[in-house]
């Protein structure tokens, strides 16, 4: 079981690391990336600079959230 926990431990910390906002943008933006190519919508020349420019802008925003305290 010690296995286990290390080895969770280490992916939490390796995906997450420092900021769970940024973590949890990413998610979100591949989560709607996913849905997106499900409905057929990934195949414009616009999506992949769309979804950059989203975890951009919440990366922006996670900045200066923690900037602010």
């Amino acid at each position: 079981m010690r296995y286990v926990t290390g080895f969770l431990r280490f992916w939490y910390d390796f995906v997450v690391g420092d900021d769970w906002k940024i973590a949890a943008a990413v998610a979100v933006a591949l989560g709607l990336g996913a849905v997106a190519a499900a409905a057929g919508a990934a195949g414009s020349a616009l999506f992949a600079p769309a979804v950059v420019a989203a975890v951009a802008a919440a990366f922006v925003v996670a900045l200066l959230a923690d900037v602010r305290r």
